[in-house]
């Protein structure tokens, strides 16, 4: 058996029985040795070593010990809490490079669809860029492997590799009747954080910082704050759903480009390096003083909720959308032997006013943890585009009270324990699934448009994508022509699931996702995505919030001067 993975484990096990908390310990001390067998680390380390030597002298078949190996690490950390993970080279290494705000790929975004994966963009100056893949094309084969039945994750693994690598792949593509051959040397690829920036209204920003928290962060939204600026921004709308976190260093520069010099962004509490609490505040000379809104949901976690909570506390702006995943554990990369590692939680978040973010975990399945589904909640649309553009609902924000009531600035009433809840509460409906099979029909149809393969449609050929391209209303309109071909092919098409009735009592939602999809092919994705946020429930209440929140900020102001 391989010896270095016994001993990476046994070490493992011995540091996190270390940083388990002593009191579980003594509790075990004064128990029966029947029940709580052990006294000391040394039996942890001789008990696991037995029992690898039963395993490897009488198991029937053969044992792949890197597998068990790592399944033991990964079930120790589990039994501590949900965000404790084991991480073998490959996705340590991936993560390493997600933090580094790049990665080593082709430069494509893929989506999967009822017969495969297809690209659904390409990143500008990028290797798929320069071989000339397109939208629309179908990843049949990586490396001579058949892809067909992959899902994203599987091809989104073996199309990433090391860098100056090369990667074959096979592409089927509309309107040409073989399988076209690509050989790509993968190269760095840019991981953008902020994933559009626009003039939403006259005089209203735009900012989706839905990408997580990495190196460059901070910098993007300078950037994109500099350019608001120059085209007239008066107020903005921060978005962070979907916003998974990451580094704290970038959540406190964030948050510190709205919040005056001096005022407390995040506490941080833990049992070594944060044994005394650490205090992080805005390191901003010079905030952005424009009235804001941010738009969170329950997926908006960690590093977000940590700016999300800062801005609320302060009454620097409002929050709208739904209350928020309620990830305050805070997580420390250790690198191991072998090039494997983990994260560990070392420490808790707190907001300035010392609200804990973190929702309680000790009940239910790691499972029910991520999948989280509230009392009568809507469950999301289960398709690979958002939905976000039927009629919202909107109610008076609530939260469960499972933390200590906070006064913030203001003197509004929060609770810990359980996220940020918003200060304007919209709830997107429940998924339909019709429109899932027409998000999914939309992209066929337009697979076929951009390759001018419609008949009497030839003028909305794409030929190259034009980046950087603000979109007007005649620019690709969805005409009657076009939806007329919509109907044809929909009718024409057996793998459709719905017929032409039903087509036509969803026409204005399938027109919007027809522009969407029509402008993802002609400019690229961020284009098409302005079309759904331009309609977006939660959006179109954060726009009508934005007086609100300039009233909140100027009295917050006002009292801080007054007192």
């Amino acid at each position: 058996m391989s010896k270095p993975f016994i001993v990476l484990a046994c070490a493992i096990v011995l540091a996190a029985t270390f940083a388990g908390g002593a009191s579980k310990r003594i509790h075990r001390a004064k128990s029966s040795s029947l029940t709580n067998p052990y006294t000391a680390t040394d039996d942890i380390e001789v008990d696991y070593s037995e029992a690898v030597a039963t395993v490897s002298m009488n198991y029937v078949g053969e044992i792949d010990y890197e597998k068990a190996t790592q399944a033991a690490i990964q079930g120790m950390l589990t039994t501590l809490d949900p965000h404790s993970s084991y991480f073998p080279y490959s996705e340590f290494k991936k993560l390493k490079e997600d933090q580094d705000s790049r990665i080593y790929g082709i430069g494509v975004s893929i989506v999967k669809h009822r017969d495969g994966v297809y690209i659904q963009a390409i990143v500008p100056a990028t290797p798929a860029d320069r071989a000339g893949l397109r939208y629309g094309d179908r990843i049949v084969e990586v490396d001579g492997k058949d892809a067909r039945d992959w899902d994203g994750n599987q091809v989104s693994r073996n199309v990433r590799g090391g860098l100056g690598e090369e990667v074959r792949l096979k592409i089927e593509r509309a309107g040409v009747p073989a399988p076209l051959d690509f050989k790509i040397v993968r190269d760095a690829v840019p991981l953008l954080t902020i994933r559009n920036t626009y003039m939403i209204r006259p005089g209203t920003g735009y900012i989706g910082l839905t990408g997580g928290f990495q190196r460059s962060t901070d910098k993007e939204l300078r950037d994109s704050l500099d350019k608001l600026k120059k085209e007239g921004m008066r107020q903005l709308v921060l978005d962070l759903r979907r916003n998974p976190g990451g580094l704290l260093d970038q959540a406190i520069d964030v948050a510190s480009e709205f919040l005056p010099q001096g005022q407390v962004i995040v506490s941080v509490k833990g049992r070594t390096e944060y044994s005394e609490p650490v205090v992080y505040k805005s390191r901003g000379s010079d905030p952005e003083d424009v009235p804001l809104v941010v738009l969170i949901n329950r997926d908006t976690a960690s590093a977000s909720e940590i700016v999300a909570g800062a801005i609320q506390d302060h009454g620097r702006g409002l929050m709208v959308g739904e209350t928020s995943f309620g990830k305050g554990l805070v997580q420390r990369v250790f690198q191991l032997p072998f090039n494997n590692g983990l994260t560990l939680t070392t420490a808790r978040y707190y907001t300035p006013y010392g609200r804990s973010l973190q929702r309680d975990y000790s009940g239910g399945s790691i499972y029910d943890y991520y999948v989280r589904h509230d009392p009568e909640e809507p469950t999301p649309p289960a398709n690979n585009k958002n939905d976000n553009t039927a009629a919202a609902q909107v109610t008076p924000a609530q939260h469960p009270q499972t933390g200590p009531a906070v006064k913030t600035a203001a003197g509004r009433v929060f609770y810990g324990g359980g996220g940020i809840t918003p200060d304007i509460e919209v709830k997107l409906p429940a998924g339909s699934p019709l429109r899932n099979r027409i998000i999914d029909e939309t992209f066929y149809f337009t697979r076929l448009l951009a390759a001018g393969a419609i008949p009497g449609l030839e003028a909305y050929r794409v030929d190259k994508v034009q980046y950087g391209h603000d979109p007007k209303t005649s620019d690709f309109p969805v005409s009657d022509r076009v939806v007329d071909a919509f109907r044809d092919f929909v009718k024409a098409d057996s793998k459709a699931g719905f017929t032409v009735a039903q087509l036509d009592a969803e026409l204005d939602y399938a027109k919007l996702r027809l522009r969407d999809e029509i402008l993802s092919a002609a400019y690229g994705a961020d284009s098409g995505a302005r079309v759904l946020l331009d309609s977006d429930p939660q959006v179109l209440r954060a726009i009508e919030a934005l007086p609100e929140a300039k009233r909140l900020a100027e009295s917050v102001r006002n009292n801080a001067s007054q007192g």
